[in-house]
């Protein structure tokens, strides 16, 4: 495909668009290094069934299930049934299983259980990943409770106030096993003297067998063995021609770790990633984020292949280095600021390939390790993906949502003018210094918050870079070009807080994932305590109106200061009456009118990416010359090419 026929807008199903992003220099990389991010996207595409096993029990096998009805030729394809059974088919690829990918609730199918019964006794048993001497009506029966019942398996992630989470989550982290049988198991391994703890439960699955609870680990000789031989098979090739000796002792020690499942050696890893910075290409590859577990414990397996921007990388290189003001400068309490700020390193970079929980739906910007004392001693990484991002300002551009919003038109013109910069600028801010910011008293458990420390870290990180787009700081690095653009980003963030995320919920549902959790916080705990921001019901429409930034800027302090403080204590009480309180429950009449209002619109509140497709090309010797990007591949036709060359666990 040229670069002017490249389309970022692509199919749409469901709540879902999908879009295509370009990698912008790769002709530019050295062939060496074209190799490096093949192989290194070849290792991120094979952990794709680990993911899916991840999210739920069921899911790999309904997959299964469903791309051989999908694939057979004695289907009639003409069907309402089976039209219902493809969108279905759809959404459990882009959400790798069957939950939503971001509410977390499961899937209500526009098929019925009699179709599909028909159907499985029409397509070819052989090719259905029936279990050992189990009939197709035996392997129905077992499916069919998961995919049509209400009540079996509601929720992937369950994060409600005063019931067990572990229980009445269906994300296949734990097994036979109760939450406070899984916080006391944790707890028991602990030793409040050691100041290097590993992320204690980050790489296995909790069972309990014969009344007896132990850990299965995810390793290449333990669980998910077969796809993490072939992750490791990559990342050998991947080591061979790294950029530098660095880079090479980086990806072997990532090989040591997925072969003994040790957490010393992915710490020691994670270190070894921090400081390897002197390489165009660089990667995420592992059991990484924690929001898939509502015990925040477990790391969902999630891959990312990138190489740097070098133009947009200024920005994120000029915040970095001023890191140590902006922690200075901070309005928390002196006790949680860092005395030194180590190791915090930034740049901006394109996505060449995206896995696991990253893929179809990924993140704009990344900050890791997540382990509090690696952080302290070495630092960290982010990242800011311009490729993404640009894909969807490209999408989103002319489509009418901030005109529906937006009403006033002296901040319609302010949001038109700065609304982009802004939201990159906050997302480095966010990655590159709020994460990386504060610290933990001497003593304080990392996950003293339990379920609640995803919505508080995010909240934190947030509210650090709101309180720096105000500061003229920004306007003295020439990061913002006045003290006006700032205005823009505190309406859009509020107004999604208090208003437009709301789109993404159904109705009678309440706010579940972390990030919107953070949001709605930060945005309704500052109208609680405003003077000059109100929202309005004028003309029959709510409407956001901020009379005062400079009262709002000392508001997002204040907040600031509390997290950082409940960050920093371990205040776990205080925490979830904050959480409760502001983040959880939604105005019905409210949602209502935003739900009635966006559905005029017609657009997809979600969107995701279908991958380029790297394609090497060889010699007559076997050797790589050159690797072609392909974009003209379907969503359907990389998926089911996916499910063919990265099937590994069915």
């Amino acid at each position: 495909m040229t670069h002017d026929a490249f389309c970022y807008k692509d199919e749409r199903f469901a709540d879902i668009q999908m879009l295509r992003y370009r990698l912008n220099g790769f002709d530019s990389l050295t062939i060496q290094q074209k190799r490096l991010v093949y192989y290194l996207s070849q290792a991120t595409l094979f952990g794709r069934d680990i993911t899916f096993d991840q999210f739920g029990h069921y899911n790999l096998r309904i997959r299964k299930m469903l791309e051989v009805i999908y694939c057979d030729m004695n289907i009639d394809r003409q069907c309402e049934d089976f039209h219902a059974l493809e969108v279905y088919l759809k959404r459990v690829w882009f959400s790798n299983g069957i939950h939503h990918h971001y509410g977390c609730e499961k899937f209500v199918p526009g098929f019925s259980e009699d179709y599909l019964r028909q159907s499985l006794h029409v397509v070819d048993a052989q090719k259905l990943p029936l279990r050992e001497e189990q009939t197709v009506d035996d392997f129905i029966d077992e499916l069919v409770p998961a995919i049509f019942n209400p009540e079996v398996l509601s929720k992937r992630v369950n994060k409600a106030d005063g019931v067990d989470l572990v229980k009445t989550s269906a994300c296949n982290f734990y097994q036979g096993v109760t939450q406070q049988e899984a916080e006391d198991f944790y707890a028991q391994q602990k030793n409040p003297h050691d100041n290097q703890p590993p992320s204690y439960g980050l790489n296995s699955t909790l069972v309990k067998e014969d009344g007896v609870i132990k850990e299965h680990v995810w390793s290449s000789d333990g669980m998910y063995s077969n796809a993490i031989r072939h992750i490791v098979n990559w990342l050998e090739k991947a080591k061979s021609v790294a950029e530098n000796d660095e880079q090479k002792s980086v990806i072997e020690k990532l090989i040591s770790y997925y072969q003994t499942g040790d957490l010393k050696l992915f710490d020691e890893y994670s270190i070894q990633w921090l400081k390897c910075l002197n390489t165009k290409i660089d990667f995420i590859n592992g059991f990484i984020e924690v929001y898939g577990d509502p015990l925040g414990l477990k790391g969902s397996w999630e891959g990312l292949v990138e190489y740097i921007d070098e133009k947009a990388t200024h920005r994120t290189q000029l915040i970095s280095s001023n890191a140590q003001w902006f922690e200075d400068h901070s309005p928390v309490d002196p006790r949680f600021k860092k005395k030194e700020v180590k190791g915090v390193s930034a740049n901006v970079i394109c996505a060449a390939m995206l896995g696991g929980e990253e893929y179809p739906s990924t993140a704009i910007g990344i900050n890791l390790p997540n382990a509090d004392w690696i952080r302290a001693q070495y630092g960290s990484k982010s990242i800011t993906i311009s490729n993404i991002t640009d894909a969807y300002n490209k999408a989103a551009h002319g489509n009418g949502f901030r005109e529906e919003f937006v009403r006033d038109k002296e901040m319609l013109g302010l949001t038109e003018k700065y609304a982009d910069v802004c939201d990159n600028l906050h997302t480095d801010l966010h990655e590159c210094l709020g994460h990386g910011s504060g610290q933990l008293l001497p003593g304080v458990d990392p996950d003293a918050l339990k379920a609640y420390g995803s919505t508080i870290e995010e909240a934190r990180a947030d509210l650090f870079g709101l309180y720096y787009m105000a500061d003229e700081k920004l306007i003295e690095l020439g990061l913002l070009p006045d003290n006006e653009a700032y205005k823009a980003n505190y309406y859009t963030y509020m107004l999604n807080g208090l208003m437009t995320q709301l789109v993404r919920i159904q109705v009678g549902h309440q706010i579940e994932e972390a990030h919107m959790r953070n949001r709605a916080l930060i945005a309704r705990w500052c109208l609680a305590h405003a003077k000059q921001m109100v929202l309005t019901h004028k003309n029959g429409i709510y409407e956001l109106e901020i009379k005062s930034f400079e009262e709002l800027r000392t508001l997002v302090a204040e907040l600031l200061a509390e997290i950082q403080r409940i960050k920093s204590e371990g205040d776990y009480e205080a925490a979830r009456q904050l959480v409760e309180t502001y983040a959880v429950n939604i105005d019905p009449d409210l949602h209502a009118e935003v739900l009635e209002r966006y559905a005029k619109l017609n657009l997809a509140p979600y969107k995701g990416f279908i991958n380029p497709w790297l394609l090497p090309v060889y010699d007559e010797t076997g050797e790589i010359t050159d690797i072609q990007v392909n974009y003209s591949e379907s969503y359907e036709h990389q998926m089911l090419r996916y499910s063919t060359e990265y099937a590994t666990l069915i």
